[in-house]
């Protein structure tokens, strides 16, 4: 197997095989938490003008996004896994976007698929390569808005890859000190309203949803995600 970890924006468009765009801080730690609470369909898109465009056609659509970590105007939740954690989207369709994390579904335009990735289902992540027997997997780390590196996604990239090899990986410590590096802003009183502290717990949560989201494209070739659940 060919595993590539590829960085930012042009890691994604880079990408080939398998795309798993990778977003801890925390585009693809939202979307477990849409789709587990059952969203009828999860939109992720690039512009966020289209998520404008989406809600004047659809009343009863929820958008939930941010733009350096902070909500965006009209939006219904920011991009925070404890504010939608438990949230009943049962019957509504998610419009999702984000700095990064959607971004790179929008750039990776040489991937044959794409699914999405983070610490929560990285498990679920390997057995699903491992089942469909991809050989060439590209592993994008989206890191600060898709234009600086970050330890966290890096991290998670390095476990997928190293459970992919059939290494064992203890990564508690790594985790452990993302709290005085990539992760102070989670820590930071003044910022709770923008990242809320529980945000870091949920974010480094391993292996907490049994299922993979990959990205498919409607009749009208606008991407969703697809929910699959691994055995």
């Amino acid at each position: 197997m060919n595993i590539k970890i590829l960085q930012l924006f042009d890691g994604a468009k880079e990408a080939t095989g398998l795309a798993v765009i990778i977003d801890v801080f925390r585009a693809f730690t939202v979307e477990p938490y849409i789709i587990n609470n059952r969203a009828k369909k999860l939109i992720p898109v690039g512009d966020m003008q289209i998520a404008y465009d989406y809600k004047e056609q659809n009343d009863d659509c929820v958008l939930i996004g941010e733009r350096r970590g902070i909500k965006l105007p009209g939006f219904d939740y920011g991009n925070s896994p404890s504010q939608i954690e438990n949230v009943d989207f049962s019957g509504k369709t998610v419009i999702h976007t984000t700095s990064s994390g959607t971004q790179g579904i929008a750039n990776a335009i040489n991937a044959e698929d794409i699914i999405t990735g983070s610490f929560v289902n990285a498990k679920a992540i390997v057995k699903y390569i491992k089942q469909k027997g991809y050989e060439d997997v590209s592993l994008v780390c989206m890191g600060n808005g898709g234009l600086t590196e970050s330890d966290e996604d890096t991290l998670c990239a390095k476990y997928i890859k190293d459970l992919l090899e059939g290494k064992e990986v203890a990564i508690g410590k790594e985790l452990e000190k993302l709290k005085t590096t990539a992760a102070t802003r989670f820590f930071d009183d003044k910022l709770q309203d923008i990242f809320p502290e529980r945000d870091f717990y949920l974010c480094t949560e391993i292996n907490k949803f049994n299922f993979v989201l990959k990205v498919k494209k409607d009749e009208n070739g606008m991407n969703y995600i697809k929910k699959i659940e691994v055995v």
